[in-house]
């Protein structure tokens, strides 16, 4: 399957590269561009893209705004995409807002060209970039720094998993991949996909990325916390 992208920058060269470098892929097809988050909605909502590429910091509107309107669509709007944040920074407050608004994940513009296309096909694919630890540092560091919020109905939301349900959440909030858990663990990789799967679906949670924010925000995992 060809995964459709649309990169959303502002600056030309950006675009320019990202474009050349993705359409080189035999599976990645780049249909379309805009320089800003408003124009990336337009363009989203036309050519039904697989995957957004989306920079942080735009005029007009910016990548936050787009993505929580992307993700967050009017009536009607069954198909949505996946969002790939785009920051120059490793700590960007945008990027952890757009992971509660359901962003599947966010890179920094100056990694390397396979990072990156290794990053469209993990997104597309339905999993959250959340593998690097520069993204565990960065949730830890606002997960720190804020606030819980709706602790209280997190946890009455908590007591509805399995204990091994729990621990796997845990694992996947410390920034573990799903080989890495199955290790840990001692089980199956299909074994863990099952679990996190269930535990989407009981914490009503869309993906990964949210699962990471949820566990953070309940007080399940704090900053530092590291698997025993």
């Amino acid at each position: 399957m060809t995964i459709r992208v649309i990169i959303v920058d502002d600056q030309a060269m950006v675009r320019a590269g990202f474009a050349a470098l993705l359409s080189a892929q035999a599976d990645i097809d780049v249909v379309g561009e805009a320089p800003d988050g408003r124009q990336g909605i337009e363009v989203s909502r036309s050519v039904h893209p697989d995957v957004v590429l989306m920079d942080v910091r735009m005029p007009e509107m910016d990548g936050l705004a787009a993505a929580r309107e992307l993700l967050n669509p009017p009536v009607g709007v069954v198909r949505l995409p996946k969002v790939l944040m785009l920051t120059t920074f490793d700590v960007d407050d945008y990027v952890y807002e757009a992971l509660r608004a359901g962003a599947s994940g966010f890179l920094l513009k100056d990694a390397p060209p396979a990072d990156l296309i290794a990053a469209v096909r993990i997104v597309a694919s339905g999993e959250a970039l959340l593998a690097p630890s520069v993204t565990r540092r960065l949730i830890a560091d606002f997960a720190q720094q804020r606030p819980a919020r709706g602790r209280k109905d997190h946890s009455l939301r908590l007591r509805g998993l399995t204990p091994r349900e729990t621990e796997v959440l845990e694992l996947i909030a410390r920034g573990l991949s799903n080989q890495e858990i199955a290790d840990h663990l001692v089980v199956a990789e299909q074994t863990v996909k099952t679990h996190i799967g269930r535990v989407l679906s009981k914490l009503s949670l869309r993906d990964r990325a949210q699962a990471v924010i949820f566990a953070y925000e309940s007080g399940l995992v704090t900053p530092g916390d590291a698997p025993a």
